[in-house]
């Protein structure tokens, strides 16, 4: 069979990042065909500040080489423009050297340019912008002929362009028109902190100033404020914000409006063209940080490839400062009108400044001066809109005489995010060191792509990565109370010994763990063998596996409760007998920590209390919603919203992913809506929503042919409730 021809429009980052996703999911599916303007292969934009300022070169910020492209059977076209997008009955791109290249599928990612403001004689010769590679160069090569510079914008990238000008050389003058620099990530407080340090390291700083006009009779020779003062600069930078690249939609059709309009699943207003990146408007804002980029690539691939995907639902952008020697991150709401202060602190001995705002009681915002320790955990708990109480006051170190840092790592859930751009984990660096090897935060940088990207959360890297070299694998067993009477040791601590060495019996496992009383009692040998139960059965052998099981408790088991078929055949459409037949049969000896009652309605017509559940399904108008956490004892608890499921089969997946991470994360003999407050809903529901990971739980909890054997009794059902 053919391969579908994708065409991508946009060799930048966005752009590569959702084709690296789609190659991930299936390379076969599509012949690839890039079309980028500039002359080089793909790049890491965010680090050319970098590169002017010395740390690196242009080598070291490609992301992917000539030769990724040619090992992937991508037809690359460099130095080349798209000029025109032809829709409907031939489908194809027109460039401006002529070439016309055909497309199934088109994905626009033309990225922004800087914005040229409306300011007399910005096309004279030594004005330019900052934004590639080219840039960059030319920018040097002033600095080989000229002494002085001015940069217009004191935003985060205009620092960063002051920043490199000084490093070749050359005087930095930078113009703002706000009253204080990166007035939209920073309180008037650190704001002046950072430009104390900048001044300190040579910049000199005209703020609350307007430039009218770039003088000079044949090229720039400095900048007139509209007071009437100027000040002299050979060459001139503009920094003061970017435009998204529409002229290529608009010519051609495609509806924009500051950028190309895009729904949640990234695709614009013509059938088979998606649009990503900086280019693209979702919900009425244009991203231009490489985070939300990213999430818009991983949401994007898996649409294009046919794939069930939780929508894209925007992003919360969050900025760091890579100026050398200052260090600054910003996140969230932070400004006085929008949100209230909940800490602010400021050390003038350390000079950092530490501030955290929230809204209702929910964490909002951070600015973090001096020390960006912090930055991963404050972006989670922004992210979570986690409450006031989560914060934690980290100052000086902690009990052990570890940095704070390294306490936050330790504190860390697994499945906490420690790189945003590359959306990894904790767990997944853990793994990197514990499983694949890794003994150096770039090592495991090469291996996961945490830090690759802007660099932010390389401090936190570097702890995860100390904290699992110093813990091993009993790194996510920290300090707990011990399962019972016969032992100090604890389920965290057991369940890491089980997996390090599946292939040991209870008795060796106990003498390993120095067990207080080597008999144990029914609680300590009951969770022995519900853990050894969910290791790897094979490779303790069928009688091994079977007493494991006997021992584990079978009374731990899934009971359903149903809506009659006839009462789900006469409700609001939903086959809630199938479900729940098959939700059951799924799980006929499989112990549980705790017994599990979970309850399947067809909808508000056959009321079955599915909210006082551990698990409750019920139809409503939107599909079948997916409740867990209820239960009906005093005081009775309600459950909560886990999903919304589609079809039958996809609550199905969605139950069973549930109910098969409540057997491995929860500890034996903890109720499930006990779990779910120590684990967290949100990080729960994250989960169960990313589509791979719930696919990994489905097929871990059962055969691997199940999915077929499910929509086979589907069909069954289905056919019996219709005669």
């Amino acid at each position: 069979m053919s391969r579908k021809q994708l065409v991508v429009i946009g060799n930048g980052m966005a752009g590569i990042k959702c084709v690296e996703e789609i190659l991930n999911i299936n390379a076969e599916q599509f012949q690839i065909t890039v079309i980028g303007s500039e002359k080089h292969p793909n790049y890491n934009r965010i680090l050319l500040s970098k590169v002017l300022q010395g740390d690196s070169s242009i080598k070291d910020i490609v992301i992917n080489d000539w030769s990724w492209y040619t090992e992937r059977g991508i037809k690359l076209y460099t130095g080349e423009t798209a000029t025109r997008i032809h829709h409907g009955a031939s489908k194809s791109v027109e460039t401006a050297s002529g070439l016309r290249i055909p497309y199934d599928v088109l994905i626009i990612a033309t990225g922004s340019s800087a914005f040229i403001p409306p300011i007399i004689g910005v096309n004279k010769p030594g004005v330019i912008s900052f934004r590639n590679i080219d840039d960059c160069q030319t920018m040097m090569d002033y600095a080989g002929k000229y002494r002085k510079a001015a940069v217009i914008g004191g935003g985060l990238l205009g620092l960063e362009a002051a920043r490199g000008l000084l490093n070749l050389g050359m005087e930095a003058e930078v113009i703002h028109n706000a009253p204080y620099l990166m007035n939209r990530q920073l309180d008037r407080a650190s704001a002046e902190m950072l430009q104390k340090e900048l001044e300190g390291q040579g910049m000199r700083f005209w703020l609350g100033k307007d430039t009218d006009k770039i003088i000079g009779r044949d090229r720039a020779k400095g900048v007139r404020f509209t007071t009437g003062y100027t000040v002299e600069a050979d060459l001139v930078v503009l920094s003061v914000g970017i435009r998204p690249n529409t002229e290529l939609a608009k010519r051609s059709g495609i509806d924009t409006n500051r950028a190309i309009l895009v729904d949640d699943y990234m695709r614009t207003d013509i059938e088979n063209i998606y649009a990503v990146g900086e280019c693209a408007e979702h919900r009425g804002i244009a991203y231009g940080l490489v985070a939300p980029l990213y999430e818009q690539g991983k949401v994007l691939a898996r649409t294009i490839c046919g794939e069930t995907t939780p929508p894209y639902e925007g992003s919360i952008p969050y900025a760091q400062l890579k100026v050398s020697g200052v260090q600054v991150f910003s996140v969230g709401d932070i400004q006085e009108d929008k949100a209230d202060t909940a800490i602010q602190q400021f050390d003038g001995i350390r000079n950092t400044y530490k501030k955290v705002t929230m809204q209702y009681g929910r964490v909002c915002g951070a600015i973090l001066y001096g020390d960006t320790d912090e930055a991963t955990t404050l972006l989670n708990l922004v992210k979570q809109k986690a409450p006031v109480a989560s914060l934690k006051a980290s100052s000086g170190q902690a009990q052990d005489g570890s940095s704070p840092i390294d306490a936050e790592a330790e504190n860390m859930a697994p499945r906490e995010t420690v790189c945003a751009c590359n959306a990894v984990t904790k767990s997944a660096i853990m793994c990197a060191v514990l499983d694949d090897g890794c003994q150096t935060a770039e090592q495991v940088r090469d291996k996961t792509k945490a830090s690759s990207s802007c660099g932010g959360c390389r401090p936190m890297l570097g702890a995860v990565v100390r904290f699992a070299l110093r813990s091993g694998k009993e790194g996510a067993a920290t300090a707990e109370p011990a399962i019972c009477s016969c032992t100090s040791v604890g389920h965290q601590a057991l369940k890491a010994a089980i997996q390090s060495n599946p292939s040991m019996n209870a008795h060796a496992l106990k003498l390993t763990l120095n067990w207080g009383k080597m008999d144990g009692c029914r609680i300590c040998n009951s969770a022995i063998h519900y853990y050894m139960e969910l290791s790897i059965p094979q490779q303790r052998g069928d009688h091994e596996s079977s007493a494991s099981a006997a021992l584990a408790g079978r009374s731990n088991r899934l009971t359903v409760t149903a809506a009659s078929s006839a009462a789900a055949s006469e409700g609001e459409g939903y086959n809630s007998a199938w479900l729940s037949e098959t939700l059951r049969s799924m799980w006929p000896s499989a112990p549980m920590p705790k017994p599990v009652k979970a309850a399947v309605s067809s909808g508000v017509k056959t009321p079955i209390g599915v909210l006082v559940h551990d698990i409750g399904l019920t139809g409503s108008p939107s599909g079948w919603e997916l409740y867990a956490g209820g239960h009906m004892e005093l005081p009775v608890k309600q459950g909560q919203l886990l999903g919304i499921a589609e079809s039958d089969i996809e609550a199905l997946e969605l139950s069973v992913a549930c109910l098969q991470l409540y057997r491995e994360r929860a500890y034996y003999g903890e109720p499930l809506w006990k779990w779910l407050e120590r684990d967290g809903m949100v990080e729960v529901r994250e989960m169960l929503l990313d589509l791979d990971i719930r696919r990994e739980l489905f097929d871990r909890a059962n055969r691997p042919n199940l999915q077929l054997e499910a929509t086979e009794r589907r069909g069954e059902a289905n056919a019996a409730v219709s005669h």
